[in-house]
């Protein structure tokens, strides 16, 4: 599995910097008993990679009890809120799990996080297991401070086979075929798309992809670039308009701004029937795959990759969301928990049970070599087509809210609510977000 050149330039995904509940939802499980009061700690993830990672860390402290690791797991939203301020507040995790970008460079230029430049050279095997593209964005200025931890994420167009099928439509390989389907759904009784707009991080993956296929990468490769004024690209606006275009047909389902992505609301709204898309990460297959086996396993599941605009300049190759999460080390642990937590990332990670569990949990893990191992899986179209996506796109450009600043981020979702609430006009957008740029 060969991913072409990450733009390191356009890195990012989810939310950042919502006011949700905490709520952790997990503790160092069955090898509890070998977690000692200064054990090495790790915040992950509740979703579908979360067995997967409990699994390796119980492994892990049972075989080594003197480096145990006290994991604990939270809520995609709340989680971005604690650690942010964790690590501001200099208290964070020793494992700090991120996405890479604008994120991970505030943490370096406040020294959170060490620098693992000298750890991946003296531990060749290391860097060798990953895709060379996607440990590429674990890098600032040349030098390395996060590593890949799990999977590839590229951003999906699913579908509802069975919905499609009653409406006589096939998925849309075009904007105006996109559009065209709204009225068809509609007629039918079905939204024509899911949304969780209250995790408003979803809503990002609309204006990532329009903008990559109106414009291209470079266009947002300027703003992650700080470049002034580079919001007013004319492929911004033609976004953002479009957004709004397809709100006011009545594209998304009702209600979407009170549906949650935590709770995997919007993704049940698909695999229920009550609508018949939705544009969500490649990870929330892990999800259907537990929540929603039936429909998976019939071959009602369907997928896609996002439409071409007309006149676009975009590569219709090119794709969006995530190349892998990543563990940075805290440069605040203690020496203890820093060695507890490098040996894992060299000894305990990607061995080949975990390996083995990411593909079994509907995963396409980051390391070379696995060809054969996805071909043998039951979820082979799916994962094959993860790969491929990730393996032939030209650009694959991280989740913007993670590309750039904490506070671009944070005004850019913002904001970027509001658009599809129809509260403010692009004009408004592409202004507010021109004075956040180089904050």
């Amino acid at each position: 599995m060969k991913i072409r050149e990450l733009r390191s330039a356009a890195l990012a995904i989810s939310a950042a910097g919502l006011a949700v509940s905490l709520a952790a939802c997990g503790s160092s499980g069955p090898a509890g008993s070998n977690v000692s009061s200064d054990s090495a700690t790790m915040w992950g993830l509740t979703g579908g990679n979360q067995p997967v990672l409990q699994k390796s860390v119980d492994d892990w402290n049972q075989a080594n009890p003197d480096k145990s690791i006290k994991l604990d797991f939270f809520a995609n939203d709340a989680y971005k809120t604690k650690v942010r301020t964790a690590v501001g507040a200099g208290e964070g995790p020793t494992f700090i799990y991120g996405w890479g970008g604008g994120v991970l460079k505030s943490y370096v230029d406040a020294s959170q996080v060490d620098d693992l430049s000298t750890f991946i050279k003296d531990n060749p095997q290391v860097k060798d297991r990953y895709l060379p593209s996607v440990l590429k964005n674990g890098e600032v200025n040349g030098k390395t401070y996060a590593l890949p931890n799990n999977n590839v994420q590229p951003v999906v167009l699913y579908f509802n086979k069975d919905v499609f099928d009653k409406v006589g439509a096939q998925p849309p390989k075009t904007w105006d075929e996109l559009m065209a389907l709204v009225p068809k759904f509609k007629a039918a009784g079905v939204a024509p798309f899911s949304l969780g707009g209250q995790s408003k991080w979803p809503d990002l993956m609309w204006l990532e992809y329009l903008v990559e296929r109106i414009g291209g990468p470079e266009v947002f490769a300027n703003i992650a670039a700080n470049k002034p004024g580079a919001w007013s690209d004319p492929a911004v606006k033609e976004a953002l308009t479009k957004i709004q275009d397809l709100a006011d047909a009545g594209g998304f389902i009702n209600g979407f701004s009170s549906v949650a992505a935590d709770s995997n609301a919007d993704q049940a709204l698909m695999y229920t029937g009550k609508a018949a898309m939705i544009l969500q990460g490649g990870w929330i297959y892990q999800g259907m795959k537990k929540d929603a086996a039936d429909f998976v396993k019939s071959g009602k599941l369907g997928y896609s990759t996002f439409p071409t605009v007309s006149g676009g300049k975009g590569d219709p190759t090119n794709v969006v969301g995530n190349p892998s999460n990543f563990w940075s080390i805290s440069a605040k642990a203690t020496d203890a928990q820093k060695k507890a937590a490098l040996d894992y990332v060299k000894d305990g990670m990607f061995t080949d049970a975990n390996t083995d569990a990411l593909i079994s949990s509907g995963a396409v893990p980051v390391v070379k070599g696995i060809e054969d191992k996805l071909a043998a899986s039951p979820d082979k179209d799916f994962l094959t087509f993860v790969y491929g996506l990730a393996k032939n796109a030209p650009s694959f450009t991280l989740s913007w809210d993670q590309a750039l600043s904490p506070a671009q981020g944070d005004a850019m979702l913002s904001n970027l609510d509001q658009i599809f609430l129809k509260k403010i006009s692009p004009d408004q957008f592409i202004s507010t977000m021109n004075a956040t740029i180089g904050k």
